[in-house]
C-alpha cells in the first residue's frame, strides 16, 4: 500500500498537473513527427499508385494523427486560457479526459499507419491482419494491463 501523503489539495491539484504534462512529452513528440511525416506523403511520387481504398485510409489516418496531436496539446491551451483563475482541479479532470483521448486517437493513428504500410507492402489482408493485432497489442497493454494493476491493488 502507498504512505499516505500529506499535501494540501493544491499542492495535490499542482502534483497531478506535473505528472498529466510529463506524460504528455512523452507522446506530444513521437505524435508531431508522426503527424508530419503523414502530411508529407501526398507529394511524394508513389502517392499516385494508391489505390481508393488505401487513399481513404490515408485520409483516415491523417485525420487520426491530426486529431492525436491536438487532443494532447489542449490540456496545455486549456491551461493557457484558465491560467490564475483558481480551476487548477477541473484543468486536472478535463485534461486526463483529453489525455486519455489524445491516446486513443494515438493508438488508432498508429494502427491505421501500419495497415497503410502493409497495404502497400502486401495486401489488404495482410492489412487487416496487422491492424487487427496491432488493435490487440494496444487493447492488451494500454488498457488492460492498467486495469488489471489497478484491481490488484485493491
Amino acid at each position: 500500500m502507498e504512505p499516505e501523503r500529506h499535501e494540501t489539495n493544491a499542492e495535490k491539484m499542482d502534483r497531478n498537473w506535473g505528472e498529466l504534462l510529463q506524460e504528455l512529452r512523452v507522446t506530444q513528440t513521437g505524435v508531431q513527427i508522426l503527424s508530419g511525416f503523414l502530411l508529407t506523403l501526398p507529394f511524394q511520387n508513389r502517392f499516385t499508385t494508391l489505390d481508393q481504398g488505401q487513399r481513404t485510409l490515408y485520409l483516415v489516418t491523417a485525420v487520426l494523427s491530426v486529431a492525436a496531436a491536438g487532443l494532447l496539446v489542449a490540456p496545455v491551451s486549456a491551461h493557457r486560457l484558465l491560467f490564475r483563475r483558481g480551476q487548477k482541479a477541473a484543468l486536472v479532470d478535463e485534461g486526463s479526459t483529453l489525455a486519455k483521448a489524445g491516446l486513443t486517437a494515438l493508438a488508432l493513428t498508429v494502427i491505421a499507419v501500419l495497415g497503410l504500410v502493409f497495404s502497400m507492402v502486401l495486401d489488404m489482408t495482410a492489412a487487416i491482419v496487422a491492424s487487427a493485432c496491432a488493435f490487440v497489442f494496444f487493447l492488451v497493454f494500454w488498457v488492460l494491463v492498467p486495469l488489471a494493476m489497478r484491481r490488484r491493488k485493491r
